[in-house]
């Protein structure tokens, strides 16, 4: 058996990573399309003002893309290094998006954007502006493969496992491609980059505005900010409902948990707004609920009952009962694959396969398992609830904030006078980490929340680690924290020094004067650059 040590530090070496990597995903995914936005208005107009909005923006894309692959690469290196197992198990399956991320998109936008960034000379503005839809349609690609292969580590569909091979093998490929929780992950995940890059332009242009510099350039940049974002932030909330409804739907346990819903309600059940989690007593010690709330969030109906934790342990006990069988038989056919009486008992009990190999972690031979083994690998199966009940809340409040800065933002914008609101400009600059800390949060909900599995129901993850020793691990750590940082260093570094420098960084020389004007041209400056 593992030891339990070499789990949790891959585990955290996997995290420290994702989470990295993650910092720099939600920009590019929502950048991406502003400069689309950005660069039509400007083929449309000819004012040449929005194609230097499209290349001062891009180069601060350009700097988070860069980043952002450097983290990712590596980061897919690690199901080999440090995930070995899974891999085998489940690599014929979860292989198969990621290699059409590498050949459908990460080839795409990394191709266009060498286009984006060297062909302002050598092509015309409509074959430019079908370069920047064709970078930012390869950077959502991108997450779409992705998502669909988390997607599926979240709801296993369109698989099946062989005894022969011991491995999941693929199904029915297009149940995985359209799987509903993929689905929901994506359009949920690409709204949240939207709003990201939103709020990034808003900011940064409210931090231009309150300087009283580059005030024509600002002014543009804050009401397509604050238009995208608007409609961004009202999509993360709708299709984060529909999220949470295909959790509720596939992992049932993940929703009690974000719930802190210890006991099965009577239909339809409240939303705990706030509540003190006692874990150790299986119950909250204070909580405040909104009733009926959550019953039709989850389950679209007065009539579904939706599962509280104590409920879903006595189903797990089953379960990992069952799964015992499962094993047994599955061991007996690896030594005799024509045994029939083995075979049968299999059939009978595969579904439960997975539960039962929950038991590896306390016992090599899991028909030996104790009661007190048992009841470890059920309590196994629920993740600590206060982590996701809060990270869960954070991340709502955060979005509902989102939507109001962005709704002001909008109004005052088509009245045209956002920027005599000082307040709104300020709370728009401080506010520019938020949306990073709420795509974290989600992250920590999705990923956190389904332990005790890498495949939900199908593999826990503690049989899914390499074999390795934990000084092996504590020194990739050590190197990976100390390499990701400085990149993350170096990104605020770029990033701050020319959000500071603003348009002028472009070289142009068009908007060294116009705080000294109150925002008129330089003197000889074209009628058409307004």
């Amino acid at each position: 058996m593992l030891t339990e040590e070499l789990v949790d530090l891959s585990r955290l070496q996997f995290a420290v990573t994702a989470l990295y990597h993650f910092l720099f995903v939600p920009l590019t995914l929502g950048l991406a399309f502003i400069l689309v936005i950005m660069e039509l208005t400007y083929v449309i107009t000819d004012r040449p003002i929005y194609k230097d909005m499209v290349r001062f923006w891009g180069k601060l894309f350009g700097i988070n893309f860069a980043l952002g692959v450097t983290t990712g690469i590596t980061l897919e290196f690690q199901f080999g290094t440090n995930w070995a197992y899974y891999s085998h198990y489940v690599g014929d399956i979860f292989g198969a998006p990621l290699a059409i991320e590498g050949l459908m998109a990460f080839f795409l936008e990394s191709t266009f954007i060498g286009l984006f960034f060297f062909g302002w000379d050598r092509l015309n503005k409509w074959k430019h502006f079908m370069v920047t839809v064709l970078m930012a349609v390869g950077s959502n690609l991108s997450a779409l493969w992705i998502l669909i292969a988390n997607g599926w580590m979240q709801d296993p569909v369109g698989a099946t496992f062989s005894f022969v091979t011991m491995r999941m093998e693929m199904s029915d490929f297009w149940a995985i491609v359209f799987n509903p929780t993929a689905q929901a992950k994506f359009v949920h995940t690409v709204s949240a980059g939207y709003v990201t890059a939103s709020l990034f332009v808003l900011g940064i242009s409210s931090y231009y505005l309150l300087k009283g510099r580059d005030l024509d350039f600002a002014r543009r940049s804050f009401r397509i900010a604050a238009g995208f974002g608007f409609a961004s932030a009202l999509s993360v909330i709708v299709l984060g409902d529909e999220s949470g409804y295909t959790v509720s739907e596939s992992q049932k346990t993940k929703m009690a948990a974000i719930e802190a819903m210890w006991e099965t309600e009577p239909a339809p059940a409240a939303f705990t707004v706030f509540a003190v989690p006692n874990e150790k007593a299986e119950r909250n010690d204070y909580q405040l609920q909104i009733p009926y709330a959550l019953g039709l969030i989850g389950t679209r109906s007065l009539t579904k009952t939706m599962p509280g934790i104590k409920e879903i342990k006595a189903r797990n006990r089953e379960r990992i009962e069952n799964g015992i069988h499962a094993v047994v038989a599955l061991e007996q056919l690896r030594r005799n694959h024509d045994d029939k009486t083995a075979l049968a008992q299999f059939d009978a009990h595969k579904t439960d396969l997975g539960f039962g190999l929950l038991l590896k972690k306390y016992i090599v031979d899991v028909s030996q398992a104790t009661p007190e083994m048992i009841q470890q690998a059920v309590d196994d199966t629920i993740p600590r609830v206060a982590p996701l009940f809060w990270s869960f809340r954070i991340m709502v409040a955060l979005g509902f904030l989102f939507l109001a800065l962005f709704t002001l933002a909008l109004f005052y914008s088509i009245k045209g006078t956002f920027i005599e609101k000082k307040w709104l400009l300020r709370w728009a600059l401080w506010f520019i980490p938020m949306p990073w800390i709420a795509a974290e949060l989600g992250w920590v909900v999705a990923e956190y929340g389904r332990q005790p599995w890498t495949i939900y129901g199908v593999l826990p993850t503690h049989i899914s680690v390499s074999n390795l020793t934990p000084a092996n691990i504590y020194g990739s750590l050590a190197g990976f924290i100390g390499f990701y940082t400085v990149l993350l260093i170096v990104e605020m570094y770029l990033m701050t020094k020319y959000a500071r420098q603003g348009p002028a960084s472009l070289g142009t020389g068009k908007y060294h004067n116009e705080k000294a004007t109150g925002g008129a041209l330089p003197s000889g400056a074209p009628a058409k650059n307004i």
